[in-house]
């Protein structure tokens, strides 16, 4: 199905999530996305299971090849010209060792757009350490923003540093392909974990600069907004967020207490700042005797912001997840199914497609042969020698 990106290849070197997942988005829209996987077996990931890998390798080609080797080196550089991207998450350093770097690319292809993704960055004091989502999250304050006071720190659960990376890798290389096409001349993107990171501190980590004042840890809390909670329904738990003044009244009219609108504690979003543990516990108390169904179907008509706070089997079930098809089954290519994430934007005219899973190395022959122009035997005698 079409995409916007139709005509446009990217080699990808990536593992695990931040660079794959860049190169998958890449994918959604459209581009010819030729996975390099670890010969002979396949990518290190794989072993993490289908689920987790299949969610940020469908819909690409999967090729084998021993980069270590100087002939697989050497197969990499003959599709380089071929290419519009190379998309890489190794330490910084070695594909400048394996001769492979952006210096070398460009003399092949001066159009093309090389993405680096690492955990700190191509350069600075800490390019040379190793990073996983956690890491990034420990150090740009983010355990120390989330959680409540006192507590230890806490990790936020979903690989939010990973994901951040990845889009901004993204756009990136749209950014420097439009520029390409200006100009014909690629260029080399140094996109990082920690980078990301402080993306999502970069508010508090100014205040303080600002102030001299670290951050208060406010729990569920919207800063010291309110209401702007999770409460606790006779079933389950809601979030409420009502602490601009048109919401709040609005709350006040659905849930029958027009008496809070008045109030001087909470008449304004100010004294509602001011008294947020009142106007919670106001919250609460009308929550606390109704199902989360009756909140949300209360609240939500009314354009108040509100949700139930599900679990993950919940959210699993939930209709909206289906209809928007932010979900797929797809064939897990060992007789039996897996889901993938879906398409994250829906375009009206080149709406792209979720691709199937590959095996590992299933596209040698169309990429060695077909692309690249080589024959049968020299793709055994590769296999042989451990190449592919």
């Amino acid at each position: 199905m079409a995409g916007c990106l139709d005509g446009v290849r990217v080699i990808d070197l990536g593992r695990y999530q931040a660079g794959p997942r860049s190169s998958m988005i890449l994918g959604d829209l459209g581009a010819e996305v030729i996975k390099v996987e670890a010969a002979p077996d396949g990518d290190e990931s794989r072993r993490l299971g289908m689920v987790y890998w299949s969610q940020y390798n469908r819909g690409k080609k999967s090729i084998t090849l021993n980069l270590r080797s100087a002939r697989g080196q050497t197969i990499l550089k003959e599709l380089v010209p071929k290419s519009d991207m190379l998309l890489q998450n190794f330490s910084p350093g070695v594909m400048d060792e394996m001769g492979l770097g952006y210096e070398v690319l460009k003399k092949l292809n001066p159009g093309i757009i090389m993405i680096n993704v690492s955990g700190f960055g191509q350069y600075g004091p800490y390019r040379n350490r190793r990073a996983f989502d956690p890491i990034g999250q420990a150090m740009a304050g983010v355990m120390f923003d989330t959680g409540s006071e006192g507590d230890s720190p806490v990790r936020c659960g979903p690989p939010i540093i990973d994901r951040i990376t990845a889009l901004h890798a993204t756009i990136g290389a749209l950014a420097a392909l439009h520029r390409r096409d200006v100009t014909g001349v690629g260029q080399a993107l140094d996109v990082s974990l920690l980078d990301s990171a402080f993306t999502l501190t970069e508010i508090p980590i100014a205040q303080y600069l600002t102030t001299g004042r670290e951050p208060r840890r406010n729990g569920n809390r919207a800063g010291a907004l309110a209401p702007a909670n999770t409460y606790r329904a006779h079933d389950g738990w809601v979030y409420v967020i009502a602490v601009q003044q048109k919401m709040w009244e609005r709350f006040c009219r659905a849930a029958g207490r027009l008496d809070l609108a008045d109030d001087p504690r909470a008449s304004s979003a100010h004294s509602r700042a001011s008294n947020t543990d009142w106007v919670d516990q106001q919250v609460a108390a009308w929550v606390k005797d109704r199902t989360v169904a009756e909140v949300v179907e209360k609240l939500a008509p009314a354009g108040v912001p509100v949700a139930p706070v599900q679990t993950i089997a919940q959210a699993a079930e939930d209709p909206h997840l289906w209809q928007r098809q932010m979900l797929v089954e797809t064939d897990d290519r060992k007789g039996g199914k897996t889901f993938v994430a879906g398409l994250t934007v829906k375009f009206s005219e080149t709406p792209g497609a979720v691709g199937p899973i590959p095996k590992p190395g299933e596209h040698n022959h169309e990429i060695f042969c077909e692309l690249l122009g080589h024959n049968s035997s020299e793709l055994e005698a590769w296999r042989a020698e451990g190449v592919i």
